[in-house]
């Protein structure tokens, strides 16, 4: 017997697809329509064990959903979350940020690198870290990480108004 779908218990991949009022055969039919054989069948049973987290899903279903539901943004997800790489090297993308939002950060962070930048190539022109550079190499190293964020968040919110103006 399947579980009550509730606010509490949803999957990222079934409040991704309440948000466009779907119903599950409306998505297959939306991922099938894009597909058209490159990705794994996805049919709206196997749609029902993504969404009740009760299979392993696959690179190539997260892209098939991401591009049916023009949300980029899931492969940010599973990247964060459920790829054992992506887990420790990609960064969360919080989706909320407004374009606007996203230019000014990306307009800080970039200042803050060029302000840095001489700083880096002193540490890193003898190809080591001495301790008395370690904290000014972590905190720019922070930055750049803040930098990657904010860049991938960019490019995540440019493929979606793309995917929007292909439709």
């Amino acid at each position: 017997m399947g579980r009550k779908s509730t606010k509490e218990n949803k999957s990222v991949y079934q409040e991704a697809r309440d948000s466009l009022g779907w119903s599950r055969e409306k998505a297959a039919d939306e991922i099938l329509k894009i597909d058209q054989g490159k990705y794994n069948y996805l049919d709206k049973y196997k749609l029902v064990k993504i969404e009740e987290e009760s299979i392993r899903i696959h690179p190539e279903d997260i892209v098939a959903l991401s591009k049916a539901y023009n949300m980029p943004e899931l492969r940010n997800y599973y990247c964060c979350h459920q790829c054992e790489i992506g887990e420790k090297d990609v960064p969360q993308v919080t989706y909320s940020k407004g374009i606007h939002e996203i230019l000014v950060n990306m307009a800080v962070t970039l200042r803050n690198v060029n302000h840095n930048k001489i700083r880096l190539m002193e540490i890193l022109s003898d190809e080591t870290i001495s301790e008395d550079e370690r904290d000014d190499f972590d905190k720019i190293y922070e930055e750049l990480e803040y930098v990657a964020a904010t860049v991938e968040a960019l490019q995540l919110w440019c493929e979606k108004m793309k995917l929007r103006s292909d439709s």
